[in-house]
């Protein structure tokens, strides 16, 4: 069957002196594995030798989801030239391309994770972007569209609020609440927030520091469409967080994570 996608490479591997075999997320059929033939080529029918990042107009033949489909030609149509010349803003775009493929299985389609990664590409490549921060809003949007994280609001285990009387809240110099330190952890296998009570009986956990809290608040105020902006420090607490939680549920920790975090 042939197929007419917007894409972009996730990953890319030589199979030969002139082919690829290379993995890319597409907006209708999620990721996709295809054979290359002659993409190394000078003068490649198919569009020439593509790289990492490499984003435009991809038309392929698959026959199985267990099997190689066949790339019969790739335009680019979404040029990163100014991310590929900075080594800071590479290294976050690929961890991202990281993340997303180990995130999503083959076939598995999410329209929004292909979106998401679209516009967080296009944030990187301008020069006033907030790393850390743009770094941070990625994670929490992927991990929250895969399933694999709720609302960050209270406790999974008993259902009690961060800012609730029980929940250590302290008053910072700013007058705005901040949990106390040691009051919260974060479990993976739960995909959630865990009170002093309850994270007695949790083994796999790590604790939340109140950076983190407070950058995974401003995170739930964002997603509800309110304009707030995410300082550095709590930007770092939450990547390192959420760079956890991803490497508890691949069982891995990403290569790229040791780049950016």
């Amino acid at each position: 069957m042939r197929y007419r996608e917007n894409a972009i490479c996730l990953r890319a591997t030589d199979f030969s002196e002139t082919s690829q075999v290379v993995g890319f997320l597409t907006r209708g059929q999620g990721v996709v594995r295809l054979m290359a033939k002659g993409t190394k080529r000078p003068k490649s029918k198919s569009g020439g030798m593509i790289d990492l990042l490499a984003e435009g107009e991809l038309i392929y033949s698959h026959s199985g989801r267990d099997t190689l489909g066949t790339l019969m030609e790739f335009s680019e149509t979404v040029v990163h030239a100014d991310l590929r010349a900075d080594g800071r803003r590479l290294n976050v775009a690929l961890f991202a391309l990281e993340a997303a493929g180990e995130m999503l299985a083959e076939g598995d389609v999410h329209a929004e994770v292909f979106d998401l990664l679209h516009h967080t590409l296009i944030r990187l490549g301008q020069t006033d972007a907030p790393l850390e921060a743009v770094l941070a809003y990625f994670q929490w949007r992927l991990l929250r569209h895969v399933g694999v994280l709720g609302e960050l609001s209270g406790c999974v285990g008993c259902g009690e609020t961060v800012n609730s009387p029980g929940g250590d809240v302290a008053t910072n110099t700013a007058g705005r609440g901040a949990v106390s330190e040691g009051a919260w952890h974060f479990s993976s296998s739960l995909g959630g927030l865990l009170c002093r009570s309850c994270e007695a009986s949790s083994v796999e956990k790590i604790l939340v520091t109140p950076d983190a809290l407070q950058g995974l608040s401003v995170l739930q105020h964002v997603s509800t469409g309110r304009r707030q902006s995410l300082a550095p420090p709590h930007a770092r607490a939450v990547n390192r967080l959420l760079a956890y939680h991803l490497q508890h549920q691949r069982g891995k920790r990403l290569r790229m994570a040791r780049y950016v975090l």
